[in-house]
């Protein structure tokens, strides 16, 4: 018999972890692609006059130690790239042979991503509640979407499913099961909800995917196994670097052995071809007990 498993889609998120610097996003695109053999790699787009209020914007950063301005709008500004730069990780990330894609948090974003046309678009669990967005993207955007559903109630979900089923896009449409949090205790993680997903919207969307921020790689594959079709882990370079989202990432030799041990995995997901293997004839003929 044939496994049922189908090989995972695997998403490097970079997200903001290349501290406004184009250098090191670069390099995170070649070793997404590269050494770790992810197939995706994420960043993020933010319109932050948008995305905030006069209030937020103002008003310091939460843990200063991790900003990159005097106040949380400069530190958001600082880490934000242009659409223009944008184009341009897309084409380093066609030189290098990895997709690119991007998580929108508000319209402005979702219009400019949509216009570099990328494979597929992110929602983060933090917006996925700006249905006047969603239904943009229906209307104007035809790839994939993709949504994490963290921090999200089930008359939420139920309400975003719906939105994409009224518009003929829900078979374009990726959940994630996800807990937001930075790091999350491995009790938070809550890996079951990928059965209630997959019972309740497995039928009628495209994919059910897991968006982790816990630390190590056994809960990934454990996802996996529960039937995750896509991985996404967040993706840096140095867990050291400032910013608040390196100590949930992966570095690199973490990522690769993600990618190495889901790949095994996949091909260990399989029924017996034969009640007796080749590779145990054998071993049969050797040493299998004969009687009396």
């Amino acid at each position: 018999m044939k496994a049922n498993y189908e090989k995972p889609f695997i998403i490097a998120e970079a997200g903001c972890n290349h501290k406004g610097e184009m250098s090191i996003a670069r390099d995170l695109i070649a070793t997404a692609a590269l050494y770790c053999g992810a197939d995706t790699i994420k960043f993020q787009k933010r319109c932050n006059r948008e995305l905030l209020t006069s209030e937020q914007y103002n008003a310091p950063h939460p843990n200063p130690a991790n900003s990159y301005g005097k106040t949380y709008g400069e530190h958001r500004e600082f880490l934000e790239f242009t659409a223009d730069e944008h184009r341009q990780l897309k084409d380093w990330c066609e030189e290098f042979g990895i997709i690119y894609s991007t998580s929108v948090w508000d319209l402005t974003s979702a219009k400019e991503i949509a216009a570099i046309q990328p494979e597929f678009i992110k929602i983060p669990s933090a917006c996925n509640n700006h249905f006047a967005m969603l239904q943009w993207l229906c209307d104007n955007y035809g790839g994939e979407i993709q949504i994490s559903f963290g921090m999200t109630t089930r008359e939420e979900e139920k309400q975003i499913v719906e939105l994409f089923q009224k518009n003929g896009r829900s078979r374009d449409l990726v959940i994630f099961s996800c807990t937001s949090g930075y790091p999350v205790p491995y009790e938070d993680v809550c890996l079951m909800e990928l059965e209630r997903l997959k019972e309740q919207y497995g039928g009628v969307t495209k994919k059910i995917g897991f968006s982790g921020h816990h630390l190590g790689t056994a809960v990934d594959i454990a996802a996996y196994t529960l039937g995750a079709q896509v991985i996404e882990r967040h993706f840096t370079m140095d867990k050291t670097w400032k910013g608040t989202d390196h100590a949930a990432s992966l570095e690199p030799d973490e990522f690769k052995q993600l990618v190495r041990n889901l790949d095994a995995v996949q091909k260990s997901l399989s029924y017996k071809t034969n009640e007796v293997l080749l590779i145990e004839q054998v071993q049969r003929d050797k040493l299998k007990y004969r009687g009396n």
